[in-house]
């Protein structure tokens, strides 16, 4: 598993990457998916995070008035947007 605490800490100046709040309380969320490592009691790997603030990482997570497949795709496209953020803006770099 990769972890990568000041990648985590980065998120959280991020607005989220799903309805573009920025109220304090944007994490890093986790994909729930077996693919990306997501196991019983196993987070996926932090650099499979997408920004989310507290009502979308809730939404997400209990899925109650989604879809799998809109969960899934949610996840998806704030995962891109959170990966394009952080470079955007020097949080994660390619160094030579």
């Amino acid at each position: 598993m990769y972890r990568n605490k000041k990648l985590l800490e980065a998120v959280r100046e991020c607005p989220c990457q799903h309805c573009g709040a920025q109220d304090g309380t944007v994490v890093a969320a986790h994909s729930n998916q077996l693919r990306d490592g997501k196991g019983r009691g196993i987070k996926a790997n932090d650099y499979r995070i997408a920004a989310l603030c507290h009502k979308c990482h809730f939404d997400l997570d209990q899925g109650a008035s989604m879809a799998k497949f809109e969960r899934v795709t949610m996840w998806e496209e704030a995962h891109r947007k959170t990966i394009g953020w952080l470079f955007e803006n020097e949080k994660i770099r390619v160094v030579d």
